[in-house]
């Protein structure tokens, strides 16, 4: 496995306005890392298969100008809340906020100008044997409609078993929502290498939560059991793809969250678990939080191209994102995504790599 090395930073382009987006490089244990500051974007994320031969496991671009115009928020930090708040509204403390609705009638992501659109102030480091970058940004009160100046830091740490460590943590000065996670798309096959349907994925989850045709949480938490959402036992994720369940055809595939049996943590905790037969490459996920959203990959549709020539196409990857429940605010009954001055919003996921 390869040792850590000191982050390269390159300009990766510019914006329209002429900021500059750049690309930090990393390389731990075998795993090579590339980030923008433009959304503080996974670019690519290289790993050996089991012949040691390297490929980009996640989907990207080659410009920063496909990632302004196009980009299903490929490799993005997701924030100020992931996933979707129905009507774009919520109440508070007895206040209600109206936020940038960009999905239907609906908020997703964080609206349409979520930490995705944004651009983040980053620092390297080196620790010991770990290698990363710090990352941050502060979001004003009342963008996309939140309430509170939200002071985010994210940190990604290569270690020297080539795990991908994100500490999340965020403090307001007003009571607000906060939900941050990640978006990339993997393929452990490499990035337009085809269908992710003959990955074997399992989910450390007896639950999840079914949503209404807008994909908006009906509040119900439903058992896995004797549906396609069960993956407590490792299958193909085609297997049940077509299974013309209702909760999937409402989707176009699986586009859900699961409610992970461990409930929050403190310290992450093993959840997921997904492997390529083809490559032998096996990642692992383990988090602090209570949920994750198993995306397949259900709107590409082919007219995306990535950094290799090759169109990304509907199931070419797919999404684990390590989150709380979506429409959180909204539902009293999900684990709490309230954020109160004086306290300090926190969460770990971790990604490790084998094959």
């Amino acid at each position: 496995m390869g040792g850590e090395s000191e982050p390269v930073k390159e300009l990766f382009g510019e914006l329209a306005d002429g900021t500059e987006i750049h690309r930090w490089s990393l390389e731990n244990g075998g795993t090579r890392l590339k980030v923008l500051s433009y959304g503080g974007i996974v670019q690519s994320l290289e790993v050996p298969d089991r012949h040691g031969r390297y490929a980009d496991v996640c989907l990207g671009f080659a410009r920063i100008e496909d990632y302004v115009a196009a980009s299903p928020y490929f490799g993005a930090l997701i924030g100020r809340y992931g996933n979707r708040i129905g009507k774009g509204r919520y109440t508070l403390d007895g206040e209600t906020y109206q936020l940038s609705v960009d999905d239907g009638e609906n908020s997703l992501h964080g609206g349409a100008e979520g930490f995705d659109r944004r651009v983040w102030d980053i620092e390297p480091f080196t620790d010991g044997t770990d290698v990363g970058l710090r990352l941050s940004y502060t979001s004003a009160d009342g963008e996309m409609g939140h309430p509170g100046t939200l002071r985010t830091k994210v940190t990604y740490t290569l270690t020297e078993q080539g795990d991908w460590r994100i500490d999340y943590e965020a403090t307001t000065d007003r009571a607000t929502v906060v939900n941050l996670t990640s978006h990339v798309y993997w393929n452990l096959a490499g990035a337009g290498s085809g269908t992710i349907e003959d990955h074997e994925l399992q989910l450390a989850a007896s639950r999840y939560t079914p949503t209404d045709p807008g994909l908006i949480p009906t509040g119900e938490v439903a058992p896995v059991e004797g549906t396609p959402f069960d993956f407590r036992e490792t299958k193909p994720i085609g297997r049940d793809l077509r299974a013309g369940h209702p909760q999937l055809l409402a989707a176009k595939g699986y586009d859900h969250n699961w409610v992970l049996d461990k409930g929050v943590t403190a310290e992450p905790e093993p959840v997921a678990t997904l492997h390529d037969p083809s490559s032998g490459r096996t990642l692992g996920i383990a988090t602090s939080e209570p949920g994750l959203q198993f995306y397949s990959g259900n709107f590409l549709d082919g007219t995306l191209v990535g950094p290799g020539g090759r169109s990304y196409r509907q199931g070419d990857a797919l999404c684990l994102e390590t989150q709380h429940y979506p429409d959180s605010p909204n539902h009293p009954s999900f684990p709490s995504t309230v954020l109160r001055p004086g306290e300090t919003y926190r969460t770990t996921t971790i990604h490790s790599f084998h094959a």
